[in-house]
């Protein structure tokens, strides 16, 4: 009796989701279709085959319109963790579940700002460009020039914003032997575990402070703090900071002022950038692809297989849960 009454039920994951989530779906009576429908059909065929769930990554946009269109809708979900292509509280008002899992990408993100952390300290960003074209004549120059990289343990990391990816940065760096400071207006302070292979863990309180405070202590700041209105990071904020900081942005093209994040690494405040995010989405600035200052990933921040496995799986949870 309980696959009958979910057997109606159609979800679209237009831009694909977990075997094991379609497998938790379905197992429950749910019809997932994965079938990939392009921006301007996906009004007809919502309509032409009665869907009642829209699951949708980052490249698929749901706003007013394909939403006053698709009356059949019922809940739209997000499985890249954010929710910026969608249009949240037009779709609340209407009275539609929006769902995500945030936390399902936060590892994932906290891996890539270290990943281009420890590339940047240690100019493997410049290396693996320098070393192919000239690694065979110019070896010792190239040994000499990437000598002088920093370690991360001892160092202070800044932290603007502090929830499930902030929190999971945090992590690592304690890990690492760093100093974790952050700053959140909502968040006062959050316990950071940190676990071992053998079972054994060690839990660390941070409480959170002023962003001026973050600005101006941290040797590496990384933004985690979702889009606003204006600039998070701009050329008043940078002042403040440490000459020769480091800035890591996996958050939102929005929150970093680009023009001024490249007249700091000009003039030598800045002393090197990590980007997973851009303004200009999907065509990034010129001026910050050809710097050689900027590690640069193509916005794949929550991009990795153990993320996709646990997007599906609570997406899937939740829907069970909203639509029985």
């Amino acid at each position: 009796m309980e696959r009958s009454r979910y057997k109606q039920m159609k979800i679209l994951a237009n831009d694909g989701i977990s075997q094991s989530g379609i497998d938790a779906l379905e197992k429950k009576g749910f019809e997932v279709i994965t079938t990939k429908v392009a921006q301007n059909q996906l009004e007809k065929y919502i309509n032409e085959h009665n869907i009642d769930a829209l699951f949708v990554k980052s490249a698929t946009q749901v706003g007013q319109e394909l939403i006053d269109a698709c009356p059949s809708i019922k809940l739209i979900g997000c499985s890249d963790g954010g929710l910026d292509n969608i249009d949240v509280s037009y779709a609340q008002d209407q009275g539609l579940h929006v769902i995500n899992a945030p936390e399902a990408a936060a590892n994932a993100v906290a891996e890539l700002v270290f990943a281009h952390l420890f590339g940047l300290v240690r100019f493997l960003h410049a290396s693996n460009r320098e070393m192919p074209l000239e690694g065979d004549s110019r070896f010792k120059e190239l040994k000499k020039a990437f000598s002088e990289g920093i370690e991360l343990r001892g160092k202070t990391m800044g932290l603007v914003g502090f929830g499930n990816i902030g929190q999971a940065v945090a992590k690592i760096g304690l890990g690492l032997g760093m100093n974790v400071i952050a700053t959140d207006e909502k968040i006062p302070s959050a316990p950071i575990t940190v676990d071992f292979f053998n079972g054994q863990k060690v839990t660390i309180n941070i409480e959170t402070i002023s962003k001026d405070a973050v600005l101006k202590e941290a040797d590496f700041i990384s933004l985690h703090i979702p889009a606003q209105d204006g600039y998070i990071i701009k050329e008043d904020d940078i002042k403040k900071m440490k000459d020769g900081v480091g800035i890591i942005n996996t958050a939102g093209g929005g929150i970093l002022h680009e023009v001024d994040l490249v007249k700091a690494i000009e003039s030598g405040k800045v002393q090197f950038a990590g980007l997973d995010v851009f303004e200009t989405e999907p065509t990034p600035a010129v001026q910050l692809l050809m710097n050689p200052e900027i590690s640069l990933t193509p916005h794949i921040g929550g991009a990795t297989k153990e993320t996709e496995e646990r997007n599906g799986i609570a997406l899937a949870q939740q829907v069970i849960q909203l639509l029985r």
